[in-house]
């Protein structure tokens, strides 16, 4: 059995930028173990795996993978699959999408090259005491940006956000990988557990995602699904009313722009995260 593969770089300003990302098609056959041995053999933040296309209806499903687990809704994934299907693989190259993931249904807008998703509404949980983070990280009580909470947030995959002072502090952020890894355990509501850093500097947002995958610290180059948790948590505590380029990845030599377009009404959230999309590659994988 042969699978077409794409690879992609997502919210990328220029090639071997961004994150990276393998789109299969025709992947309706494969079993989930199937999916997940190929995700941990390409070993990329995330694989996709397309299940269904129907043209007709500018729409498909997908199923996203880490090298370790399936993710009910990453937004890296979907904005790259959605590239690769509107301008790669249906022949209408359609502007509008709708691309189903097992949290539901994610509206996709192409703009020039930006290609948009819209999030699902927030849940805002615990909200969480620096202190806490002093005892596995070199972070000091001057770090944290108090004009803002450290609270769990998601909109399909939770991320706790971590509001810093400076781009220097965010940039000399040094985790010990045990300590993280038993924090998270003890205090995240679900199996997905990660860390969104974040911090304004001369009026630009900048952002660093770490989790624990098969016991080791990973750093994303860049995170949809917790730039939707950023958005989210900017709208409830910082402006109702928010448009703003997130960059991610500049500390791992992979830089990435997410761009925000959101607005908060009454109890509405509206958020959007949008990004360019870089082709790289396509091919055959033999199953």
């Amino acid at each position: 059995m042969k699978l077409p593969f794409y690879i992609v770089d997502v919210f990328a300003e220029e090639k071997y930028a961004g994150n990276q990302l393998a789109v299969f098609l025709e992947a309706d056959g494969l079993s989930t173990e199937e999916m997940q041995k190929i995700a941990r053999e390409i070993n990329f933040a995330e694989s996709t795996f397309i299940t269904a296309i129907q043209p007709e209806n500018n729409s498909a499903s997908i199923r996203i993978f880490t090298a370790e687990h399936e993710m009910q809704f990453a937004g890296h994934p979907v904005i790259g699959t959605s590239w690769v299907l509107m301008n790669k693989i249906v022949e209408s190259q359609p502007r509008n999408f709708k691309l189903s993931v097992p949290i539901g249904e994610i509206p996709i807008q192409q703009s020039g090259d930006l290609v948009w998703l819209q999030a699902a509404q927030p849940q805002f949980w615990d909200v969480f005491a620096k202190e806490g983070f002093l005892t596995f990280s070199n972070l000091s009580t001057a770090d944290f940006d108090d004009k803002f909470p450290i609270q769990e947030v998601t909109t399909g995959s939770a991320f706790v956000i971590v509001p810093l002072k400076s781009k220097k502090a965010l940039g000399n952020l040094s985790i010990e990988l045990n300590k993280m890894k038993e924090w998270l355990l003890i205090h995240c509501e679900t199996n997905h557990r990660a860390l969104y850093f974040y911090c304004f500097d001369e009026g630009k947002l900048y952002s660093r995602m770490l989790c624990v995958e098969h016991n080791q610290l990973v750093e994303d180059a860049a995170t949809g699904s917790a730039s939707t948790c950023l958005q989210a948590f900017l709208l409830k505590h910082h402006s109702p009313e928010i448009k703003i380029v997130n960059h991610q990845g500049d500390f791992i030599g992979r830089p990435s722009r997410i761009y925000f377009e959101g607005k908060l009404s009454g109890d509405y959230f509206d958020i959007k995260i949008g990004g360019k999309t870089q082709f790289i590659a396509k091919g055959e994988w033999e199953v």
